[in-house]
């Protein structure tokens, strides 16, 4: 079997429940931090307040409506920054989580309560009419039904008349219970046919989020995060609800996307980080509206959901000059796969895969292929769904033997990511380097590879060059080279490993580059230092 590993060292996945490791707080953030904030009201959610309105909404849903473990509450609304005390509360109470996609009909509400089993429902008033009609055709009573906001609206009480003063102890998970216990239900169409509950687990949610913030080298508590994905879509509620939670950061919450109000948001509460999608790429790069607003506090634009165009990632960063890069996941992977270590995209590529992962291409006729070659992207780690909700035919279709989710989408494994150079959370590309050094009028030949710091913890690009005859190879000369080249990239590609002069670079008969053995040859020729 051809199976591709992660480049990323496995990591240690916390076998606790969704609760226990969202309210964690690693990093130590103050009880009184503002996690979630409204972008147009400007109302706070501190983690204090969503511990405890969490605890309350699931004391309330056990106390006043008979809500048990296992039991179901789909959530129809637009993002608010109260979500997360409903996602949390039902967590907290053993309950699973169905979101909706607000825009819905009635009938498509309604189809989903009946497959979810769903027996509460919270919603947000705009939508009360169809969310009515849903719920009678799926025989849940009026009065299971629940209202974002304060207000009482045809009869409808508020969700938060749940609350009490008990605020109710979480259920907890053993080992076992957090890999089988399923935590969401969000509807996807796989890789064909109608839409179908994706069984997410608390392993399943607690993994991605792990791994996400094993590669995700920008994340800090320190970071404001943008709040536009719809929070009932898998990309939305990990990035934004669980990776906010757990880093401690905060997020900006906006109800509903006007492109506007979006870049108002940025200037406003200075966003650094936001996770978009193509269609918002293409709208900073050509709407006249980002001329009347300051957007230099976001440092970092994060694409999913589809692909960037080569064209639109070189627009956006000549227009903007800021970092962007791209994904891979799908709702079966809770959902990400595959993510950019590097601000500088390799044009096409999803990223490298996440920790704990692995990947396999299978070839239109059945077979398994390795480099350089198309075939169905298959991945299987701690993140792959428990399978579809009442499907086992369907799960059994997508899922193998061998536990390799297929996804329907076609990729290869391009055999020059194996020379990609990783300095702190950045990829080099090789052969950028070795095209600028073979530019200089000195230089006849040139290698590029990367060179471990155990000090740094990184890779530092190191140089081989050859020069022409005749020319003396100086340490002014190694100087001047690395300054030519420094002065032509980003920062983080300067050539902080330095120049080492070579008579000849290692090659094959095709004219590959031989790294392998310039790297041997480094061990013993370069001490690592930064530089």
């Amino acid at each position: 079997m051809v199976v591709f590993k992660s480049k990323i060292p496995d990591i240690e996945i916390p076998s606790v429940g969704i609760f226990q490791y969202v309210f964690s707080n690693p990093n130590k953030v103050s009880e009184d931090k503002p996690i979630f904030i409204d972008g147009l009201t400007d109302k706070k959610l501190t983690f204090a307040e969503l511990k405890s309105n969490a605890k309350k909404f699931a004391g309330g849903l056990q106390d006043k409506v008979g809500f048990k473990r296992g039991d179901v509450l789909s959530i129809f609304s637009p993002n608010q920054v109260d979500y997360p005390t409903v996602i949390f509360g039902t967590i907290a109470a053993g309950g699973k989580v169905s979101p909706a996609n607000p825009t819905y009909t009635a009938e498509e509400f309604a189809s989903q309560l009946k497959d979810c089993g769903a027996s509460i429902i919270v919603a947000h008033p705009h939508v009360l009419h169809a969310v009515i009609k849903a719920a009678a055709a799926a025989n849940i009573p009026e009065s299971k039904i629940f209202l974002f906001g304060d207000e009482v609206v045809n009869g409808i009480l508020p969700y938060n008349s749940l609350f009490g003063e008990r605020e109710a102890i979480p259920v907890e998970y053993t080992p076992e219970e957090v890999k089988e216990t399923t935590a969401f239900l969000c509807y996807s169409s796989g890789t064909s046919g109608k839409q179908k509950g994706v069984e997410t687990t608390h392993l399943n949610m607690v993994a991605n989020v792990s791994q996400i913030l094993a590669i995700e080298q920008e994340a800090h508590p320190g970071i404001v995060y943008m709040g536009v994905l719809p929070f009932f879509h898998i990309y939305g509620l990990n990035l934004l609800m669980h990776f906010v939670l757990v880093l401690g950061a905060s997020c900006v919450v906006i109800s509903k996307f006007e492109f506007e109000s979006f870049c108002r948001v940025i200037e406003n509460y200075k966003v650094s980080i936001a996770h978009i999608v193509p269609p918002i790429v293409l709208l900073l790069v050509k709407s006249p509206i980002t001329k009347k607003y300051n957007l230099s506090s976001l440092q970092l634009i994060i694409s999913g959901a589809a692909p960037l165009s080569k064209d639109l990632i070189e627009s956006f960063y000549n227009v903007h000059k800021i970092n962007i890069k791209q994904g891979y996941g799908l709702t079966e992977t809770t959902p990400v796969t595959h993510l950019g270590l590097t601000t500088d995209i390799v044009y096409g590529s999803c990223g490298i895969l996440v920790p704990n992962m692995e990947c396999k291409l299978i070839s239109e006729d059945g077979q398994e292929v390795g480099y350089n070659t198309p075939g169905e992207v298959c991945v299987r780690g701690p993140n792959v769904m428990k399978g579809y909700l009442n499907n086992k035919e369907v799960t059994d279709a997508v899922i193998d033997k061998d536990g390799f989710f297929h996804t329907g989408d076609v990729g290869l494994v391009d055999e020059n990511v194996k020379e990609l150079i990783k300095y702190k959370g950045f990829q080099i590309a090789p052969a950028e380097l070795e095209a600028i050094l073979l530019s200089h009028h000195l230089i006849s030949d040139a290698a590029v590879i990367g060179v471990y710091s155990e000090q740094e913890e990184t890779e530092y690009p190191v140089a081989y060059v050859v020069i022409q005859q005749n020319v003396q190879q100086t340490s002014d000369l190694s100087e001047e080279i690395k300054k030519f080249v420094d002065n032509q990239v980003a920062p983080h590609k300067k050539l902080r490993g330095g120049i080492i002069y070579t008579d000849q670079i290692p090659k094959s008969a095709s004219g590959k580059i031989l790294r392998r053995i310039l790297r041997e040859k480094a061990k013993s020729e370069f001490a690592t230092s930064h530089r």
